[in-house]
């Protein structure tokens, strides 16, 4: 069975524009697969998050948070697989298999319903999706949102106190 759909937009082709820093990787590549290691169980993953680390984010900037999403999960609003949020600005990288959340920074839940970090796992056959790694620099010590919040409130209040974003969109397919 293939999903024969239009790529959906780069979710932050369609929000304000803000700088931009650098992201970087030792387990993902820009454009490029990633690897059964960052994918779900479910598709014979280990389910870790990558290693990530940034630079070059604004001075004034007072904490950051991390997302994953998958802009082409056959939803109509997209997979949200990480919200990692208020890291301290002293943090400026996660070690692989982070979990559970360091200096007192905290998930909300992912679209699979943990706290945590979920792995890439588009459905059998479909095509290949992207997954958007974000790290969002914020003019705040933290969001007003609780460990309760929804992505979506979460990215809505991003979308005030966001002074920069970093990204790395790596991809992944499951083979029927």
């Amino acid at each position: 069975m293939s999903l024969d759909r239009a790529l959906a937009p780069d979710p932050y082709d369609i929000l304000p524009q803000v700088p931009t820093f650098t992201v970087t990787s030792a387990d993902v590549t820009d454009g490029q697969p990633l690897d059964e290691l960052y994918a779900h169980t479910s598709t014979g993953g280990k389910n870790l998050s990558p290693q990530l680390s940034w630079s070059g984010f604004p001075p004034e900037t007072r904490g950051f948070v991390v997302t994953c999403f998958d802009p082409d999960a056959p939803t109509g609003s997209g997979f949200w697989h990480w919200v990692l949020v208020n890291l301290p600005v002293s943090v400026t990288a996660l070690d692989r298999g982070v979990d559970p959340s360091p200096e007192g920074a905290f998930c909300v839940r992912n679209d699979y319903g943990d706290r945590a970090y979920g792995g890439a796992a588009p459905p059998p056959g479909d095509r290949v999706h992207r997954y958007v790694f974000a790290v969002h620099a914020i003019d705040v010590d933290a969001l007003e949102v609780t460990p309760d919040a929804s992505p979506a409130v979460v990215g809505f209040n991003l979308t005030f106190h966001t002074l920069a974003r970093a990204t790395l969109r790596a991809t992944f397919q499951v083979r029927a």
